[in-house]
């Protein structure tokens, strides 16, 4: 196994095995509208040599907004513009995955005008008061991640990928540090990994069983009352027998000591 041996995931062909990660690129509109500067990105990026470019975090639901000028597929209008981006990518012979995310404690209000919300009462960015989700709002969040997913396969996307690292709304629910929960989606790590799993679900329902699906998940998250190494393990191992068809492992939190990002 070589850098350059292609590869496949879920079917998905890749030409190498250097895959782009999720940055925020700050290159949408204030609407959250693809743009010409992100397709150029996107193009550069495939011209580049790169396998596999996962795009930065797009909030699926106007309440998970973390950062200005962020991807959005909240909503349907939003597909046509990033038909342009996936068809620019497919004509240089690239394949790019969206990856979907919820900023939960890391909304923030200014963008949204909502308080940030997360698995339980936090400060979030900015040191908005955060509240605690209610199993309902959980339940509208997990469905807005399967639309959103609905919407990426539209726009002519390879697959999807869940953000549930770096401290947002579903990394939020599987530390132990953010949630505090004493109701299903709480306490042990298989409740902490509960809301993860449903949205994992929610998203395969919707775009079938051969389109790919990825997670993004953090090996720990470097604050203390974390998630640690041997959590996540166990997280992992759920996830697989899920059907999840590719993991990807990061680290760190909005809180995490700054050598640990």
């Amino acid at each position: 196994m070589k850098l350059l041996d292609p590869t496949e995931i879920k079917g998905l062909h890749l030409l190498n095995r250097f895959i782009r990660s999720a940055t925020w690129e700050g290159l949408a509109d204030g609407d959250g509208a693809c743009t010409p500067e992100l397709v150029d990105l996107m193009v550069k990026l495939v011209k580049g040599g790169v396998g596999l470019i996962i795009t930065g975090h797009t909030y699926v639901s106007s309440a998970g907004q973390a950062t200005p000028w962020q991807l959005g597929l909240y909503k349907d209008s939003l597909i046509e513009g990033l038909k342009e981006m996936t068809e620019a990518v497919h004509y240089e012979g690239g394949k790019i995955i969206l990856q979907l995310a919820h900023g939960g404690l890391m909304a923030r209000s200014k963008l949204t005008g909502t308080a940030p919300q997360g698995p339980s009462p936090e400060k979030g960015q900015d040191n908005d008061p955060g509240r605690g989700m209610t199993v309902d709002e959980i339940e509208e969040t997990i469905a807005a991640f399967g639309q959103a997913a609905r919407r990426a396969k539209a726009a002519g996307f390879d697959g999807v990928q869940i953000h549930s690292a770096h401290g947002y709304l579903l990394n939020q629910f599987l530390s132990p540090a953010f949630n505090l929960r004493e109701d299903k989606y709480g306490g042990s790590v298989e409740n902490r990994a509960r809301a993860l799993l449903e949205v994992y679900h929610s998203i395969r329902r919707t775009v079938g069983r051969y389109y790919p699906i990825l997670v993004k998940i953090n090996s720990e998250d470097f604050v203390e009352r974390g998630l640690i190494l041997s959590d996540v393990i166990r997280i992992a191992a759920l996830l697989d027998s899920a059907g999840v068809d590719a993991i990807e492992v990061s680290g760190g939190t909005f809180v995490s000591e700054q050598n640990h990002l």
